[in-house]
């Protein structure tokens, strides 16, 4: 059931009990995960952290806790699947979900006793009416049961009729009821999608109880960018967050104009930009910046000579010697940084990028130190999904963890290494799809495989790197494509996993025209394919769209995918 005060009924409930928090591994989930620890330090609540990666770890670790906790806090997993199914829980366990997937499984909106939605009800969530899904079983029996004898053969053989005709009516409604309840349910399940990000959800609540710091406005901050980055949700619901966000900012950082009162310098500050929509230009050189961020990559086609001219031509539009653009951005003149943002706007509208700049936040620490909210999600997810061969899930979770902390600097700077590595590698990977034309038109979608041996190729076995990837790499193919039906298709992409096991990541990407609502049919596609085909898959992630797939039957998988979706 959806929590109506999450004060009364969550917060007060858990504050003297022992916890379990469940961290599903994405930058939204740390976020929410670290205001949540804020809270319970300040009330000295106790909890053990468990990091879970996909359904099969979040079953081991409650099997391995379920002994020693009532309560189960549940962050950005669990809510759209039936969890009391999966689980199998005794019945005085209550869990407590706080998840952005949709849409969210009906038995866990009705459910009244144990499981507990922190889900914000102004969500478009178009949760089916509980009398189109669920039937009372008493009901159907009443009307099967014989009735007593009746004195007269002639009397009891009709109402024996009677009761037949009752009967087959009753059949017949039933039916007609299950048939809708089919079709109302594969509406209600068929798209997935993401609802209001759950760092700000938690953060709402910490305002709530005037508990609200600094650290979890920028938390907060930095869990939205996430879904933005992520692109899981709109422009509009982008842009509506970051206004209820600037109110907070606005009234957490307005010391600074007040000369009496003004914070002192090394002090953290928080700040709304329209900054540029470039990756990690500030700890970059500009040039690297430009070439590494999908949105200029795309528009610029920086894989083809032609590209790589446009660039030159738009760089000598701005005014920029090479010399300056090609070294780090802190070492540039400051004399060119101070309009820097407004020139490279200028030039980027007479080359058809009209969205260069964005709304965004960023944050000081001292003069040095200065971060936009997207620098740190870049980091944190690297840090996470970071392939090192000795670094195990549970080290990388950590790691991300402290790294959103202000204390540790050197970690998000790591991060941030990490972060062009890999945004230099997803580039790379693009240029080399698209000029050995490896991107193919399947017919109702479009399809991609990365093969063993590829450069860096397991920096995409990990399921959000390989989405982001997979993103990108839509949106360059449309912008490089002449053929408008491929401009229309949603993408499929496949990467290694582990070859001794012989398995493949696969992802499935809405096209590229479905901006306006940004939801994905390929969870449930996958699921029917997968089952018509009697393909070995692994549905394990959170997001439904994302899948294990064994190797070889990955022509017969393709195969019932095609002929499910023409």
């Amino acid at each position: 059931m959806f929590v109506s005060d999450f004060r009364k009924e969550f917060y007060e409930v858990v504050q003297n009990q022992r916890v379990l928090l469940l961290v599903a591994l994405d930058v939204d989930a740390l976020c929410a995960c670290k205001i949540l620890q804020a809270l319970f330090q300040c009330d000295h609540v106790q909890y053990t952290l468990v990091p879970v990666s996909g359904w099969q770890e979040l079953e081991t670790a409650f099997l391995e806790h379920k002994e020693q906790f009532h309560y189960f806090i549940l962050i950005n997993c669990g809510a759209n699947i039936d969890l009391l199914d999966i689980l199998q829980p005794d019945e005085d366990a209550i869990f407590f979900v706080c998840d952005t997937h949709r849409p969210v499984n009906v038995v866990n909106v009705y459910n009244d006793t144990q499981i507990k939605l922190l889900i914000k009800q102004d969500d478009d969530l178009e949760v089916p009416a509980y009398d189109d899904i669920f039937r009372d079983e008493e009901e159907d029996e009443e009307h099967s049961g014989n009735t007593g004898d009746g004195s007269e053969p002639s009397e009891k053989r009709t109402r024996l009729e009677e009761e037949i005709v009752a009967q087959t009516m009753k059949r017949r409604e039933r039916r007609e009821w299950e048939a809708r309840r089919r079709d109302i349910l594969f509406d209600y399940e068929q798209y997935e999608y993401h609802g209001t990000s759950s760092a700000m959800v938690i953060f709402d609540l910490a305002w709530m109880m005037s508990k609200d710091l600094n650290d979890m406005l920028w938390w907060a901050i930095v869990g939205l960018t996430d879904q933005w980055v992520q692109d899981k949700i709109t422009q509009m619901k982008y842009v509506t967050d970051v206004g209820i966000l600037q109110r907070h900012v606005s009234r957490h950082n307005h010391r600074d104009e007040d000369e009496e009162n003004a914070l002192s310098v090394d002090c953290m500050r928080i700040s709304f930009e329209y900054d540029l929509r470039l990756v990690l230009y500030q700890h970059w050189s500009l040039h690297d910046s430009l070439c590494n961020t999908c949105y200029t990559a795309a528009r610029f086609k920086l894989w083809s000579v032609h590209g790589q001219k446009r660039l030159q031509e738009f760089l000598a539009d701005m005014g920029l010697p090479l010399k300056q653009v090609k070294q780090k951005f802190q070492s540039m003149d400051i004399s060119l940084k101070e309009n820097l943002r407004e020139m490279i706007e200028e030039s980027a509208n007479k080359f058809g990028m009209k969205d260069m700049r964005v709304q965004t936040f960023s944050i000081h620490f001292g003069f040095k130190h200065k971060f936009l909210a997207s620098d740190v999600v870049f980091a944190t997810m690297s840090l996470m999904e970071s392939p090192e061969k000795d670094s195990s899930g549970t080290n990388n979770f950590i790691q991300a963890l402290d790294s959103l902390s202000r204390s540790n600097l050197d970690k998000l700077y790591l991060g941030l290494e990490l972060a062009k590595k890999q945004l230099r590698a997803t580039q790379q990977t693009i240029a080399s799809c698209l000029c050995t034309n490896l991107v193919i038109s399947q017919g109702p979608f479009l399809y991609c495989s990365l093969m063993e041996g590829t450069p860096d190729v397991m920096l995409f076995s990990k399921p959000a790197s390989l989405s982001l990837l997979s993103r990108h790499l839509l949106k360059s193919f449309v912008c490089s494509t002449k053929n408008r039906r491929c401009k229309l298709l949603p993408l499929v992409m496949a990467a290694p996993l582990n070859v001794e096991q012989g398995t493949v990541t696969v992802v499935g990407v809405p096209p590229e025209t479905d901006s306006s609502d940004k939801k994905n049919f390929f969870g449930r596609a996958f699921e029917k394919a997968a089952e018509g085909t009697n393909s070995r898959t692994l549905h394990n992630y959170f997001d439904l769209s994302v899948i294990e797939l064994k190797a070889e039957d990955r022509s017969k998988f393709l195969d019932g995918l095609i002929s499910l979706l023409s």
